[in-house]
């Protein structure tokens, strides 16, 4: 893992923001194993509401310990909580963590509801603190290449966009998926922050939604673990698609299924009035990035142009560490990520109602960031 930080050392320099991580589930490995190669991040408590669980986390990284939940709030060497929780607990989680006095930044989605986000918003500005929240995998070399051709008119004005996020369902390898299928869940708000975040990025905030979905099978069955073979209810729709109205005009179509086997479509790309942008999965940090010029006749391979270098989950936290030093935005913040949320939930309004639904929120483009840029790395 690299070398760690003395916690004396610690202590003393705060230009290290010092983690306290809720939530030891499967996402939580990228996040420890990422976190010591970040100079201006330290790790030093994990909770988790199995204790095992936590112990056994904390025992693999240098300068850990294992508490409870309620310790982690009031932990004098905790700045920023880091929730890996579910999504039904990430608002109530990112409020205790505020009403301790930490920075939060938390997996996807925000909150369930845009109503809970919005408390955890003004709970942070009342309280003085900083929201962050995933996707960081825009900030990797991936969409920031992306993003630097489209800034610089390569393509002309983006006129359209495409994204698709197809797969048959995460109860195939997941062990315990229901989750997935609960408030909260589903693939728009499960796989969508990835795509709308990128889009965001590239093509600016959504003023207008339309769109439609369905729920075609109303269980399903745990596929691997303990126990598989297990069937359970589905409370969300698992196939959603719509149309995204940018603020800058452009028109991205999205669709979002758990309910395709395979699929050969694009993950995203970008039409510009001069040609057209083939842009990687967003569920990656890196990727190839290929342009189609109007005078060309076949896609060129875009040389890496912006991002940060060999990310992954965690880096989001160190920009927010980084801009929190220097005064100046974090780029994984709350109010975009609550334009996600919003964003989500008035496609599924639009889908319900059947009529187009004007997105409330809108943010700021975050900055991009510049080629060959890395946090402080060991």
């Amino acid at each position: 893992m690299g070398d760690t930080v003395n916690a004396d050392d610690t202590a003393k320099d705060r230009s290290v923001l010092r983690v306290g991580v809720v939530g030891v589930g499967n996402i939580s490995g990228q996040y420890l194993q990422a976190i010591p190669r970040l100079t201006n991040l330290k790790v030093t408590a994990i909770a988790d509401l199995d204790a095992e669980r936590a112990a056994k986390a904390a025992a693999e990284v240098p300068g850990a310990r294992s508490v409870k939940p309620d310790e982690l709030y009031a932990a004098e060497d905790v700045d920023l909580v880091l929730n890996l929780t579910i999504p039904a607990a990430h608002a109530e989680v990112a409020q205790l963590a505020i009403a301790g006095g930490k920075h939060v930044y938390g997996e996807k989605p925000l909150a369930a509801t845009t109503a809970e986000a919005r408390v955890v918003l003004e709970s942070a500005e009342r309280a003085g603190v900083r929201v962050g929240c995933a996707p960081d995998t825009v900030l990797g070399t991936g969409i920031q290449t992306a993003r630097a051709v489209l800034d610089a008119g390569d393509i002309g004005v983006p006129v359209a966009a495409t994204a698709f996020m197809v797969t048959p369902g995460h109860e195939r390898w997941h062990p315990a998926p229901e989750f997935y299928y609960r408030p909260g869940g589903g693939p728009l708000l499960d796989m969508g922050p990835y795509y709308l975040t990128a889009l965001i990025t590239l093509l600016g905030p959504v003023k207008r939604v339309v769109g439609m979905s369905s729920t075609p099978r109303p269980t399903r069955v745990v596929g691997s673990g303990p126990r598989a073979g297990t069937e359970f209810g589905v409370e969300v729709e698992t196939h959603v698609t719509g149309v995204l109205e940018h603020e800058g005009g452009a028109l991205s179509t999205l669709v979002m299924s758990f309910e395709v086997w395979a699929g050969q479509l694009p993950r995203i790309e970008v039409y510009g009035t001069g040609g057209s942008l083939e842009v990687p999965d967003p569920n990656g940090f890196d990727g190839e990035v290929s342009i189609f010029r109007a005078e060309a006749k076949e896609w060129e391979q875009v040389p890496e142009s912006g991002g940060y270098r060999d990310a992954s989950r965690g880096y989001g936290v160190s920009d927010l560490a980084r801009a929190l030093g220097e005064g100046v935005p974090h780029r994984a913040n709350g109010q975009l990520a609550f334009h996600v949320l919003d964003v989500m939930e008035s496609l599924l309004a639009a889908a319900k109602s059947g009529e187009s639904v004007t997105v409330g929120s809108t943010c700021e483009r975050p900055a991009a960031v510049p080629a060959a840029a890395r946090p402080e790395v060991r």
